[in-house]
């Protein structure tokens, strides 16, 4: 039953594409940001950054939120750019955490979550659909990622559909 809702779910996120234009021209001139994931959604943070390095040519490391602390937070200035994923569930209280001490450090905050607390923090909310179970939310926390980079890519004239350097690695035999 939660498998069969999650078409449904990612859908709802597509349909946030227009409002995440504005957001993405905001940061045209980024050079450089980190995308921070934890649990289920540590991969996410790999994919996003993957996505955001291929289409807008942007340094994107990820982390999770843990290794962070330990060494790379000291890349955070005043304004420096970190994406937290952080929807509802297990890891959200240390995505919390972590989040209050990027903050607190001056980190400009772009939150990809379903939890009101979570997008309260955020300079910049990217908000998914509520409900989505856990296990499940890589599947749509990803796709206000993906569409972020794709309206950066356009906000900085590159071709999302033609990056200068992606190519095919497989061969179809």
């Amino acid at each position: 039953d939660e498998l069969a809702r999650v078409p449904g779910f990612v859908a709802q996120a597509l349909a946030t594409s227009a409002d995440l234009d504005c957001t993405a021209e905001r940061y045209r001139y980024m050079t450089a940001c980190v995308v921070i994931g934890r649990g289920f959604n540590y991969c996410t943070a790999f994919e996003m950054a993957l996505k955001m390095k291929e289409l807008t040519y942007t340094a994107v490391e990820p982390y999770s939120s843990a290794d962070f602390l330990h060494g790379p937070l000291a890349l955070i200035a005043e304004g420096f750019p970190v994406f937290a994923i952080a929807p509802s569930g297990k890891m959200l209280p240390d995505m919390m955490s972590f989040m209050d001490t990027a903050r607190r450090r001056g980190a400009e905050l772009i939150v990809i979550s379903d939890d009101p607390g979570a997008l309260a923090a955020a300079r910049m909310p990217l908000a998914m659909p509520a409900g989505v179970p856990e296990w499940a939310s890589p599947l749509v926390a990803i796709v206000p990622g993906q569409l972020f980079a794709m309206h950066l890519a356009h906000a900085r004239d590159f071709d999302p559909d033609r990056p200068r350097a992606l190519h095919k690695v497989t061969e179809t035999l």
